[in-house]
């Protein structure tokens, strides 16, 4: 099936541009476009889109409190990718903590933009890797929200911790496999196993958790 998708910008040029590099892109359908965040809220509780582009910076409802709402849905499905013009937007941190699956630059190809979607649609991988591990050191290292005990982490296997931790590094799962010499297919099964006993919605949440409770320090990497 194909990956429906609802982009929500105040900019009628940006829509326009958006869709149009999407809806030539296979197994992707623009479902419809949202001129501020409340708009984005609607169409989401009507359409049921797979992933909303959403842009941060909008009147009546801005895509961050948008953003919390389209997540806070304990019903919902879908994911938000984040718009931003900088890689080290401050709006990028707060959007990660609203509950957004991941970022793109607006300046992103045709290309990149479908396999953005496809990424979150999926819940596979982080955005960017190198850029999103430097965004979330960051908003974590500004301290962590209310909520996300540490007593949560202790539910987790040895081995969830440590594939946990390399996701917050950025990994893939492959790299993962490779790093723990284990199949790719067992890195999977911990990904999901770790991601339902901590109650995440997928892989971004996931390193943003890892962060702000101490599984991995801001600024580790490869």
């Amino acid at each position: 099936m194909a990956i429906r998708v609802l982009i929500a910008d105040d900019q009628m040029m940006v829509r326009e541009g958006f869709s149009v590099l999407l809806g030539a892109q296979p197994g992707i359908d623009v479902v419809g476009e949202a001129v501020h965040g409340r708009d984005a809220v609607e169409q989401v509780a009507a359409l049921r889109p797979d992933v909303v582009l959403m842009d941060v910076r909008m009147p009546v409802l801005d895509g961050l409190a948008a953003t919390r709402e389209i997540t806070a849905d304990p019903g919902g499905t879908t994911r938000v990718l984040v718009l931003t013009t900088f890689d080290l937007d401050e709006y990028v941190y707060e959007a990660l903590r609203a509950g957004a699956s991941g970022f793109l630059l607006k300046d992103a190809s045709a290309l990149q933009l479908a396999h953005a979607v496809r990424v979150v649609a999926a819940g596979d991988a982080l955005l960017a890797p190198t850029v999103t591990r430097r965004l979330i050191a960051e908003f974590a290292r500004l301290g962590p929200p209310t909520g996300g005990p540490r007593a949560r982490v202790e539910q987790l296997t040895e081995r969830e911790t440590e594939v946990l931790s390399l996701i917050a590094q950025g990994l893939s799962n492959a790299e993962i496999a490779a790093r723990l010499v284990v199949g790719e297919q067992t890195v999977k099964t911990h990904v999901s196993r770790l991601l339902a006993k901590l109650n995440l919605r997928d892989r971004t949440q996931a390193a943003v958790f890892a962060y702000e409770n101490g599984v991995v320090r801001a600024g580790e990497g490869r």
